[in-house]
């Protein structure tokens, strides 16, 4: 029986499957020719674009509009300094430097300069280069500078800044002199910012910057001296720096506070942020945390700096607990450890749970050299507080005296929200807050029934075991 003969389809398919093999196993024997923008570098540099050596710089995401400036900054000492885009399709966006001023088969040239909007503060924002070739001369010799900002689509996870120079030295100098830049007139310095992931959730994001808050000494009740004693750590350590160097004595300094939820550690946080408005602060709390590494780098070289790691407990717990060790409590261990002792940054840990520390994070000399308890305020520290959170209503003193006596084993954050509570049922009930709102608020708090509000607000679960509704 004969095989059947195959049609013509199929032996088409076969011989261009053959062609195309041969065609992709063939070498490429055609040169590269210089594109219009590598003439134009050519005449900028003097010499043709292909012989000269390019230096290559990746810079964080986060720092893309630091590098702008800096760029232009170095860039503003040449009255002829050009700034020009890449045209040529999207093939640029995955060429290499050397690729886009000599190609075989691509056109690139110059033109339009691509932006993108980035953020530079609470409220402000920069048109920043992002795709740009800036020709200019750095110590008299010309230089070309090529940055493209970080495209996880097109495979680049940072900024690149490649230089090309006829000496490599000059190369190598402007690359020192663009960090020197970038640190010193960083959008930055000075600010409160925090990490986010990516779009992609692969790697580290765009910077949030936040609001600066203004929380004064006023707005904390802590027991008598608290407050002082980390004021005295975090602040006055800073305020005395170039002396403590002058007798050789370190400025990195941890500072741990722990205590019940509520009891008022963030609001100790912001009341520092607020006490040192020309200090840049980082803060990691949650998911971000996993970004420590680059935090600290940050706050090295955007120094003085205070680094903020919120609820640290729930990634540097005793390494034992979960039957291995703990790759990001590594991480915090080597960022307090790798930041210079001459380095004016405070290290701010903040937790709910001391008891589960890794004790290497909180004994080791020069991690954390001060621990300072927020606990549960007494009576006379919830009397404060009430009064504090009611200073704008017309609750008598003897109301609040007697909601402080009632309301033991609770915290800062009880007594805010019961205040909170009252006002809102005065404002339900359509009448001015008055004292009898606050028992109601107080009774209705504490009575059994409330467990899971109690607990969300702050309340220990014993606090108001046995008690019954207040009569008045």
């Amino acid at each position: 029986m004969e095989s059947p003969r195959p049609d013509a389809d199929s032996v088409f398919l076969s011989d261009l499957h053959r062609l195309v093999r041969r065609l992709i196993e063939q070498p490429d024997d055609r040169e590269a020719v210089e594109t219009p923008l590598g003439a134009l570098v050519r005449d900028h540099l003097g010499v043709d674009a292909r012989t000269v050596p390019v230096t290559i710089e990746k810079v964080s995401p986060h720092r893309l509009a630091d590098a702008d400036i800096a760029l232009e900054l170095l860039a503003a000492d040449d009255p002829d300094a050009r700034l020009t885009g890449v045209s040529g399709g999207a093939e640029r966006h995955h060429e290499d430097t050397q690729n886009l001023l000599a190609s075989r088969y691509a056109t690139f040239a110059p033109g339009p300069v691509e932006y993108v909007t980035t953020v530079t503060g609470p409220q402000s924002t920069r048109q920043t280069v992002a795709f740009g070739l800036r020709l200019f001369r750095f110590e008299g010799a010309p230089v070309a500078v090529l940055v493209r900002n970080a495209s996880p689509m097109h495979g680049r996870e940072t900024v690149g800044v490649d230089v090309l120079a006829t000496d490599s030295a000059v190369a190598t100098r402007l690359i020192e002199r663009l960090h020197t830049e970038m640190n010193e007139h960083s959008v930055i310095r000075g600010n409160v910012v925090s990490f986010a992931a990516d779009e992609y959730g692969r790697g580290l994001g765009a910077l949030t910057f936040l609001e600066r808050p203004a929380v004064g000494g006023d707005d904390i009740v802590l027991p008598d001296g608290t407050l002082d004693r980390i004021r005295g750590h975090v602040i006055g350590i800073g305020d005395h720096a170039e002396r403590l160097r002058a007798y050789g004595q370190h400025l990195k300094r941890g500072v741990l506070l722990y205590g019940p939820p509520g009891t008022g550690k963030t609001l100790t946080v912001e009341h520092l942020l607020t006490a040192t408005p020309g200090r840049t602060a980082i803060l990691l709390q949650g998911g971000s945390l996993r970004f420590v590494a680059e935090a600290a780098r940050l706050a090295r070289a955007m120094t003085p700096a205070m680094l903020v790691f919120e609820d640290v407990d729930l990634v540097a717990m005793e390494r034992g607990m979960f039957g291995g060790p703990q790759p990001l409590l590594f991480e915090i261990l080597d960022a307090l450890d790798g930041v210079g002792a001459d380095a004016d940054i405070a290290f701010l840990l903040t937790t709910n749970r001391a008891d589960i520390l890794e004790p290497a994070l909180a004994q080791r000399p020069g991690r954390v050299d001060l621990a300072v308890e927020i606990p549960l305020p007494d009576a006379d520290a919830r009397r404060a507080l009430l009064e504090l959170y009611a200073r704008d209503t017309a609750l008598s003193a003897q109301a609040l005296a007697a909601a402080a006596e009632r309301a033991e084993r609770t915290t800062a954050s009880f007594a805010k929200e019961l205040v909170r509570r009252a006002a809102l049922r005065a404002t339900l009930a359509g009448h001015e807050l008055g004292d009898d709102d606050l028992v109601d608020a107080l009774d209705e708090m504490q009575h059994a029934a409330a467990d899971i509000t109690r607990a969300l607000v702050g309340a220990a679960p014993d606090s108001a075991a046995g008690s019954q509704p207040h009569s008045h």
